[in-house]
């Protein structure tokens, strides 16, 4: 019973490593490729990792039922409007503060979570989410200040890209609970994720520029993404959104440890250790609460 209970949070922590994985991969070739066609083959990798084992796990049937979609639903924003909402933000308001502002992810799942899946928000959960979010602000914020060029609207740019991060974790969930299937929602949004991403690449008038080892990295990183949503998924499937969403959220401390010890791009400081402080202490709340 003790092990099926950590079961959920043992895969919403491999699912926080293997996306911080993918960010440090992709990076490899941002210098190589051209970031939106590299966005692009990120998605179709996934995707078609997901066909290439589809006859593993697929049975026809499933198409047939509600949850199909439900979780073609969910390809429609996640991950192509989310991410693109991301890069807006990104370019208006800079990384900072659009990273602080993305990490109210789990808090808008904890709404979901109470509005939409009748869970009980217990205090441990609440602190434990606090710490997350609030570790993962602390990584974002630079000294000196920010002077703002930037109009307030904006805002809602970060706070929408973690608005539908957040809200696609519901509607899975509500499909697994008919058709409990991990892989095949990960097959399904994925999909009709590529197809949006593909028409909104198209839609704006880009083309691929000349192909060169750069994407390689591109796939790769799709390739783990694909392995940590089937992780997500996993952890939906058996745990409470509750739990979830704040430990998938802790991926920017393992993306700051592979930065150090790994790939050589980070330096500690004062916010690395505060925010590797909050954030394990945040999810080590969400683990033990009873």
């Amino acid at each position: 019973m003790a092990e099926t209970s950590y079961l959920p949070s043992l895969f919403a922590l491999a699912s926080a490593f293997l996306f911080a994985l993918s960010i440090q991969v992709q990076n490899l070739g941002l210098g190589h490729a051209d970031p939106r066609s590299g966005a692009l083959v990120n998605i179709g990798a996934t995707a078609v990792a997901y066909w290439l084992f589809a006859p593993f796990f697929i049975e026809t049937i499933y198409w047939l039922t509600p949850a199909a979609g439900l979780f073609a639903l969910v390809g429609l924003f996640r991950p192509a409007l989310s991410a693109n909402l991301a890069v807006a933000g990104v370019k208006m308001m800079g990384p900072t503060l659009t990273s602080g502002l993305a990490a109210t992810a789990p808090i808008f799942a904890a709404v979901f979570a109470v509005l939409l899946l009748d869970e009980t928000l217990t205090w441990p959960l609440a602190l434990g989410t606090a710490g997350v979010v609030a570790g993962v602000a602390v990584s974002a914020f630079r000294p000196g200040g920010v002077t703002r060029a930037w109009p307030l609207w904006a805002i809602l740019l970060p706070l929408g890209a973690a608005f539908f991060r957040a809200a696609g974790h519901p509607i899975i969930m509500i499909g697994l609970k008919e058709l409990p299937e991990p892989y095949f929602a990960g097959l399904v949004s994925y999909t009709v994720s590529l197809l949006v991403a593909f028409l909104a690449f198209r839609f704006q008038g880009r083309t691929f520029k000349k192909f060169n080892w750069g994407y390689s990295w591109f796939a790769v990183a799709g390739v783990l993404n694909g392995i940590s949503i089937y992780s997500l998924n996993t952890a939906l499937k058996f745990g409470q959104l509750l739990s979830v969403a704040p430990i998938v959220s802790c991926s920017p401390v393992f993306t700051i440890i592979m930065g150090y010890l790994v790939f050589k791009r980070e330096t500690i400081t004062w916010q690395t250790v505060v925010t590797v402080f909050l954030v394990v202490s945040g999810v080590v709340l969400v683990v033990i609460q009873p």
